[in-house]
């Protein structure tokens, strides 16, 4: 299993050294030096409403079903289209409005019953930028380090600027900012549901089980995040957007999760945990490799500044590989299970 592992990293360091060689990349003190211009003479991070965390059980289905982005359901299903209008497609339209008339009846049944029992926690922390890391203090006056969250630097020799999710918040020594973070589940009672649909040999309620739960953990997600802005930090509280605008993400602020393009490195996970015991608060827990269980799970942070976007990483040099690496305190062979596929 050692060698196999080890030969495993090798074949990966190979892969991406080919691809490095494909894609010019910049030096990393020259990258950091080309961070997004942010003005933070004229910016003051809004204070939240609160500090600290909050946990929310049995969360009403209701308010999460009306987040539905019923978009992508449709594909799990190999249906493609864009809902609504998928539901009067020539070609998909009759099947797309079965599948979702038995969707809704569905959540319809699973509310009645509670099925899905979803679950989540969040939290606001005093924070600053150093260097490329978000640390997070014990109180806004910076008494204590409580956790760092680590993030990566894009290195593309193309890109105008090159963005790292720290750049979004203020600096140490400039004043105190703010950060949130999040895990929710719609998945805690799914393994029952799915296994009483399998005993009666009904495979296409337990994969619309499944799919409903994924579904519904992203609508608690957006949901969450909605009430993060307008309330629990309350940095937008005039935001009225449609379902249309938040699936297209024209809010305020941003929530980039860990193992996504802005911070691919899944271990980022762990110090979230850490920080709002989600395990013991939602029953959320983490596999081996960092993976969410129960899967209709979706966890990360907010970032609260007006100019904060998404962005992939893309491609890294082994100056970042090697600088990221001593700041996790990993060895080699950590840096290259956890970075191989950046």
């Amino acid at each position: 299993y050692v060698a196999k592992t080890k030969a495993d990293y090798v074949q990966k360091r190979e892969q991406h050294a080919n691809r490095r060689g494909r894609e010019a990349l910049l030096p990393l003190a020259q990258v950091r030096a080309n961070r997004p211009a942010l003005d933070w003479s004229a910016y003051t991070p809004p204070k939240p409403s609160f500090l600290g965390i909050r946990a929310f059980d049995d969360y009403p289905l209701p308010e999460l079903v009306e987040r539905i982005d019923w978009t992508p359901f449709f594909h799990a299903w190999e249906l493609r289209g864009t809902y609504p209008r998928i539901l009067s497609d020539a070609r998909s339209g009759e099947q797309a409005r079965k599948l979702h008339e038995d969707a809704l009846a569905m959540l319809g049944r699973a509310e009645a019953e509670g099925w899905f029992d979803p679950t989540g926690v969040m939290g606001i922390f005093p924070a600053n930028a150093i260097g490329d890391d978000i640390v997070v203090w014990s109180d806004p006056q910076g008494a204590e380090r409580v956790a760092v969250f680590h993030t990566l630097r894009q290195q593309q020799a193309h890109l105008t600027t090159c963005a790292a999710l720290s750049d979004w918040v203020r600096a140490e020594g400039q004043g105190v900012d703010w950060v949130g973070m999040f895990a929710v589940t719609a998945g805690k009672g799914l393994d029952a549901v799915v296994a009483r649909f399998e005993r009666d040999h009904d495979d296409y309620h337990a994969i619309l089980a499944k799919a409903l739960a994924d579904r519904l953990a992203e609508a608690f997600a957006e949901h969450l995040h909605r009430r993060v802005r307008t309330d629990l930090w309350g940095y937008a509280p005039d935001e009225d957007l449609s379902l249309e605008d938040l699936i297209k993400e024209r809010y305020e602020g941003i929530r980039p999760a860990p193992g996504y393009p802005a911070q691919p490195d899944h271990t980022e996970k762990r110090t979230l945990w850490r920080l709002l015991d989600v395990e013991a608060r939602t029953g959320i827990h983490l596999t081996e490799s960092c993976a969410m269980w129960p899967a209709a799970s979706v966890s990360g942070l907010y970032l609260a500044h007006p100019e904060a976007r998404y962005f992939g990483i893309g491609p890294i040099g082994a100056d970042q590989r090697a600088d990221y690496a001593a700041r996790k305190g990993w060895s080699e062979d950590e840096g290259g299970r956890w970075l191989g596929s950046i």
